[in-house]
This record gives structure tokens, C-alpha cells and sequence, in this order.
């Protein structure tokens, strides 16, 4: 029997389109192994909307494996230590994998040096071709989208191999129900069961999607619509790769165009954290290091009613409910809620990174980095911190009331477009709050915080 070889997953749980999968199954029999490493990550271990989708998806690639005769190792520990100790256990010399841009997993992929053998397959193109003239990563976005379209069309994805040949003896695996990655106590993940995790169910969220692609340009933007694709924790944990998207949503209109520019994203923000790995801690601006955040109790009350839908911004109040129920929210709703955080509340963007990450089911390093210090002006290619969201009229000017009336129920009630603003409509229900702050006070302290900042 020939020497077995281990692939080593990670946010690739797919058969289709996995080169590293592929290239595995030509070397010799495949021992496909997932490791839960909340050490290596440190304070960016998985949240836990993250691992409700993990012990999901990870199910339902089991199944997938065992219908090819193989099957899925798991491990709990530090992800090098662990491989290491499989390649003494089974014999493997070879380990196979996706690569990754998260500084924790390019560390241990330094680590295994020559040992590990990675693949492309989670970018449009790899990260590191798509760089300046002078042979850096690049920190504007429009000019990486100049760059990357020059690329395109990504390759066509590679089929799933057809057969997964299998070691003459399996290594030992943990069960998936003792890693307890469900919630319990208390089960906060109900309003989750619209989600289907795994790679049959990305499939076919995509080909759904690609029926309304066409309207993604005017309907992304409307919360109270199906607008956006929902894709995006699929692409997160590697259900579906981003060529394989690519392929399915065709056509040339503005919503396929503004869509796939979405999806290039992604890979602007992996070549973003390339190059500066501590992006998700770190200003991208370090004038901004000056900024004056609040801090103290008010400023953690302030936080906590942010958290919990109750600053008596109806469309904030929506998103943040949304989040908690669902494990997401509305791409249009994260800029409002994300500034209304950062501007209005003068409260560091970090804090609401921290909270997304441990809410969104999505959360990806990456993502969740650049977006944050987008909106919050103080990163490479961002808003103006000056720039301040209005969360009144945006929620007006793209239709948000029957998308308040589901989330924020006190609200139901509210006709028309008081519903926008009930307490200056003057028919707030006496169970909603009143404005946390008013807006213009807010934007004079954010003018003012910003002026200080420069």
C-alpha cells in the first residue's frame, strides 16, 4: 500500500473545485483531517455563531467523504503539534492543503515547512500575483479591482475527483458532539434554522441566486427584500469556492458586474492582511491612535444598548436584533449599524469588530478587519472619518420599514413612514426607547473627535 498522505482542512470543506483535495488523491491514499485549534488563533478563535455553522458544515462534509469511501478525521489541539503527531501515527510524509492569508495559519504553515504542500482555491487568483508595480499588495481597492479584472475570468473550477482512495488503517478521531460546538445553555441559535450549512446547500443557494443576479445592483441595498445572495458564510468556510461563483452568476449587467466586484473583495481584503497581519487590532492609519474614544460607564452603557438593539434608531435597533436571532445581517445595515457605533456613539471600532466576530456566522479575519476600518475612516482605503452615515434617512431612502417592523417588534404597530423616526413623529411606543443620543449632537462630537485626531 502506498504511503498515505493527510489533507489538512480548514476553510475548504468542499469536494468540488479543491485542488489540494485533488492533487491528494494522485499522490496516494488521503486521510482528510479537520483540527480545532483555539490556541494558534488566540484572541481570533472562532466565535460562537462561527461554531454552531462548524459543527454543521463539518456533518455534512462527513457525509460527503463517507458516500466517497472515506471518511473525516477530527482533532482538537494545536494544529502543527497535532499533524505532526498524525504523520508519526499513520506513516504520512505529506500534508495537503488550502492556502490560507490569516498571520495565525501562515505561521503554522511556516512551521510545517517542507512537509506541507498548499493550493490555491479560495481567491479568484492567487493573492500574492495581484500586486502594484512595485510588487506590493494593494491598498486601494478600485485600483485591485483594475488589476484583478485583467485576470479574469478565474480559471474553470476542477472537478471532484472520483474516487478518494483510502489508508489500509484509519487514525483514532474525536466525535464532533464532544468538541460541544452547539449552543445549549442557554440554545440562543433557534432563529437560525433558516441556515443550511455544507457544500450541497451552498450549491444551491448559488444557483438560486443566479436567477436575480441581474436586480443585485438596486436590490442589495433594500433590507426589507431578498436582495443580496446570502453567500457569504458558504464562501467563509470554503462550501463553495469563489470561481466556482464566479461561473454560476453570468452575464454582463450591473448586478452580476457590481456582485462579482463583491466577491474580488474578499480577496482584497486577504491581500490587506498579507500585508499588515495585525490589521484586526491595529489602525490603519496611526494618526488615528489619537482619536479620543469614550470610555467609563456611560460609554458601556452606550455599548450594551448598541449591542442589544436599544438606541432607539429603529434601523440600527433592526440590524443589531437581526445579528443576535440569526447569526447575520444585511450587508446595506452593517455600514449604518458599524458607523452609527463608531460615529454617533464615539466608541472604538474595535469593539464592534469583536462583537461581530463572535455573532456573525460569517466572520472572517480578513472581512471583518477591513470592513470595520472602513467604515470607521481610520483604515488603508476607508470612508472619511467625517463621512457620517445619516441612520434616520438611509433608512428611509431604502425602504427599511417592513424590514424594523419584523425585527424590532415594539415597532409593529408604527404606520407609514413614522416608522423611520417614531420618537419625531411623535408616536414612539412607551416599550421603545428614545434616541440614544440625537444626530446632530453626535456628528458635532465626531467633527470634533476627528479634528482632534488630525
Amino acid at each position: 500500500m502506498t504511503t498515505p498522505v493527510l489533507l489538512w482542512l480548514r476553510q475548504d470543506l468542499r469536494l468540488h473545485d479543491h485542488p489540494a483535495l485533488v492533487a491528494a488523491t494522485q499522490e496516494g491514499p488521503v486521510i482528510p483531517v479537520y483540527i480545532l485549534d483555539d490556541d494558534a488563533p488566540g484572541d481570533w478563535a472562532i466565535g460562537g455563531a462561527q461554531r454552531w455553522w462548524l459543527h454543521h458544515s463539518l456533518e455534512a462534509f462527513a457525509k460527503s467523504l463517507d458516500k466517497k469511501g472515506s471518511r473525516l478525521v477530527l482533532r482538537r489541539g494545536d494544529a502543527v503539534s497535532t499533524l505532526r503527531s498524525l504523520m508519526t501515527e499513520t506513516g504520512a510524509e505529506r500534508v495537503f492543503a488550502t492556502r490560507q492569508y490569516e498571520p495565525w495559519w501562515r505561521k503554522a504553515e511556516d512551521a510545517l515547512g517542507d512537509a506541507i504542500c498548499l493550493h490555491d482555491g479560495n481567491q479568484l487568483a492567487r493573492v500574492e500575483s495581484v500586486t502594484t508595480g512595485a510588487g506590493g499588495q494593494f491598498r486601494v481597492y478600485s485600483s485591485f479591482w483594475k488589476a484583478l479584472s485583467q485576470m479574469m475570468p478565474p480559471p474553470e473550477p476542477v472537478a471532484m475527483p472520483r474516487k478518494i482512495d483510502a489508508p489500509e488503517t484509519w487514525p483514532e478521531s474525536d466525535a464532533l458532539e464532544s468538541w460541544k460546538l452547539l449552543p445549549t445553555k442557554p440554545d440562543w441559535s433557534g432563529g437560525f434554522s433558516d441556515w443550511r450549512p455544507g457544500e450541497d446547500a451552498a450549491r444551491k443557494a448559488v444557483a438560486r441566486f443566479a436567477d436575480v443576479a441581474d436586480d443585485y445592483d438596486h436590490d442589495r441595498n433594500i433590507p426589507s427584500t431578498e436582495g443580496t445572495s446570502r453567500l457569504s458564510p458558504h464562501l467563509h468556510f470554503g462550501e463553495i469556492s469563489p470561481r466556482q461563483v464566479w461561473h454560476a452568476v453570468s452575464g454582463h449587467g450591473d448586478g452580476v458586474t457590481t456582485f462579482r466586484k463583491e466577491v474580488a473583495w474578499r480577496d482584497f481584503t486577504q491581500g490587506v492582511v498579507l500585508a499588515l497581519p495585525d490589521y484586526g487590532r491595529r489602525n490603519g492609519r496611526p494618526a488615528f491612535d489619537a482619536l479620543p474614544w469614550r470610555t467609563g460607564k456611560a460609554a458601556a452603557s452606550d455599548l450594551k444598548a448598541w449591542q442589544t438593539g436599544r438606541t432607539g434608531y429603529p434601523i440600527v435597533d433592526a440590524g443589531m436584533r437581526q445579528l443576535w436571532a440569526t447569526g447575520w445581517m444585511h450587508n446595506r445595515v452593517r455600514m449604518i449599524t458599524a458607523s452609527f457605533l463608531v460615529k454617533h456613539l464615539l466608541l472604538d471600532w474595535r469593539e464592534g469588530e469583536r462583537w461581530f466576530w463572535d455573532c456573525l456566522v460569517d466572520a472572517d479575519y480578513g472581512n471583518n478587519s477591513v470592513n470595520w476600518q472602513w467604515v470607521a475612516g481610520t483604515g488603508v482605503d476607508s470612508n472619511m472619518f467625517g463621512r457620517i452615515m445619516a441612520p434616520l434617512s438611509q433608512s428611509e431612502k431604502f425602504d427599511a420599514g417592513d424590514y424594523i417592523r419584523q425585527w424590532v417588534p415594539e415597532l409593529a404597530g408604527v404606520a407609514g413612514d413614522a416608522i423611520h423616526d417614531p420618537d419625531e413623529s411623535g408616536c414612539r411606543p412607551r416599550d421603545y426607547p428614545a434616541k440614544i443620543i440625537g444626530h446632530r449632537e453626535a456628528r458635532e462630537r465626531a467633527l470634533e473627535a476627528g479634528r482632534h485626531a488630525r
